[in-house]
């Protein structure tokens, strides 16, 4: 099957309690002068036929963006499944591609990529690898994995490691651009992207 972006949702997680932000919501924190997230939705809405964003709080700041804003439907900031459950229950999509709203330097074909080895290895769920470690919070994931995603919460875990260790998994192979999945955690971490933005483009 050729990608094509049509059969394929986004979802923004922006539902965490950012505490190494100082509770900060991280996808507004500023970042050379632009919320975050307004990285993230340049680099995923060209690769989607829908876009949604995940968030427990800030919710008329994040509708401003002009997507669906939805909240995880479990309390206390459940983790990105919570976010990817909810996100499924939203969209009638076949495939649902997941990115944090912390990690402003995406690849461009990231979903491209994640759909050909998910395709090429009738996989239920791809995701990305950096070179060094698994990153999991950006992959694509098949609509029928929303009943194992829900049994799985329901069960008290949380732990998206975990539940993929369970899954029919594909693993893309980013290496050629391990920086694409820098996320920002901290302030000093932001501050140090900023200067290597300001450095590119100086």
């Amino acid at each position: 099957m050729a990608y094509d972006r049509t059969l394929i949702t986004g979802v923004i997680l922006a539902g965490g309690q950012a505490t190494r932000m100082g509770g900060n919501d991280k996808g507004l924190s500023l970042l050379a002068g632009k919320p975050m997230i307004e990285y993230v939705i340049a680099d995923i809405s060209p690769q989607v036929g829908n876009l949604l964003i995940n968030a427990n709080r800030s919710d008329a700041v994040y509708r401003q963006y002009g997507f669906p804003v939805i909240h995880d439907l479990r309390a206390n900031f459940a983790g990105p499944l919570a976010g990817i459950a909810a996100a499924m229950m939203h969209t009638s999509s076949e495939l649902l591609l997941t990115t944090p709203c912390d990690s402003p330097c995406l690849p461009k074909d990231l979903a491209e990529r994640l759909f050909q080895q998910l395709t090429v290895t009738d996989a239920d769920v791809c995701v990305a690898h950096d070179g060094n470690q698994l990153q999991p919070i950006f992959g694509l994931f098949h609509q029928r994995l929303m009943p194992g995603i829900q049994q799985f919460l329901d069960s008290g875990d949380r732990k998206l490691k975990l539940w993929l260790q369970k899954q029919k998994l594909a693993i893309t192979d980013f290496s050629d651009c391990p920086d694409a999945f820098t996320n920002v955690n901290t302030q000093a971490e932001r501050e140090c992207l900023e200067q290597q933005l300001a450095d590119s483009s100086g």
